[in-house]
């Protein structure tokens, strides 16, 4: 596992690296970005469709005068690809928990020196939890609107159905056409005001088109089809998600946002309950780890500095 320059615009002002990462026989190539210096912070985006690394480039500025913030690309989104490929096509891969579970572990094993403070949005703060349950990985977590439940899980769909959505956006053809209905640049709008940001005056017709672009890459539908499907769910349910919870013995800090989905700020507050986990509360939703950047920043870095 070695790590190259990699020739791709900086997303958090930082320098664009690539992590050369095996998985199943297969060799992939994880764009991250560093900035700053001194002790490390590792910045993990929400998973999304429109995943990337840079929807944490507001905290990152804020945190880069005082620390080394590296941020990732999950694998299926942004800009990490086969390493053979020299387009950015996404791969086809059977997306599960174990790819990424893996994936964070070997990435902070191969990096960093010292157990990392981690900040993690959505679902990725779920694999920051279990990634932080390995000895000697992790140091600190801020967990920024924690999920764990996928948006078809949340909406009760059943297994057979998720399972059956899944595939078809899987599919050649027809996959693609489904995928592009719930990716064009009206439909990200809905959603976005529906529960990832607060401020609709924030989706201005350029936000919403750099949205819209990420997810035109060649191979973009497969990883977003397993997460809304809640291929990804981190954990099976939420006794799982709070059994992962009680086992943390490194500083941790809930971030929950109070305009957050009543069912999804649900499963914050039940985190944030228990005795080991600090927390606190500010004004924003599943996105607010990009629309409130400052406002959670200025939470984090005195939790991180302590």
């Amino acid at each position: 596992m070695t790590t190259t320059l990699m020739p791709k615009a900086a997303q958090i002002g930082g320098t664009v690296q690539t992590f050369q990462w095996q998985w199943q026989n297969q060799t992939f190539a994880i764009a991250y970005e560093t900035r700053g210096s001194g002790t490390p912070v590792l910045l993990l985006p929400a998973f999304s469709t429109v995943s990337t690394r840079g929807e944490m480039q507001g905290i990152a500025e804020q945190l880069a005068p005082h620390f080394q913030v590296v941020a990732m690309d999950w694998l299926g989104f942004g800009q990490s690809v086969p390493r053979s490929v020299a387009q950015a096509i996404r791969p086809s891969l059977d997306y599960r928990p174990a790819l990424y579970r893996q994936l964070l572990q070997d990435f902070v094993r191969v990096h960093f020196q010292q157990p990392i403070a981690v900040v993690a949005a959505g679902h990725a703060a779920g694999y920051a939890m279990q990634a932080a349950q390995q000895p000697n990985l992790v140091s600190k977590l801020v967990l920024v609107a924690p999920t764990w439940k996928g948006p078809l899980c949340a909406m009760g769909a059943p297994t057979p159905v998720r399972d059956g959505v899944r595939e078809l956006v899987r599919s050649p053809g027809l996959g693609q056409f489904l995928y592009g209905l719930n990716t064009t640049p009206g439909f990200l709008k809905f959603m976005y005001r529906r529960h990832v940001f607060v401020n609709e005056a924030r989706l201005t017709p350029d936000f919403i088109e750099a949205k819209h672009q990420i997810t035109q890459q060649p191979g973009a539908r497969f990883a977003p089809a397993a997460f809304v499907t809640g291929t990804l769910d981190p954990m099976a349910n939420r006794d799982e998600f709070l059994t992962v919870g009680r086992s943390l013995t490194m500083p941790t800090l809930v971030v929950i946002g109070e305009q957050s989905p009543p069912q999804s700020k649900a499963e914050m507050a039940a985190l944030a309950a228990l005795p080991n986990i600090q927390s606190v509360r500010l004004s924003g939703t599943l996105g607010m780890h990009e629309e409130e950047a400052s406002e959670v920043a200025a939470i984090v870095l005195p939790f991180l500095q302590t």
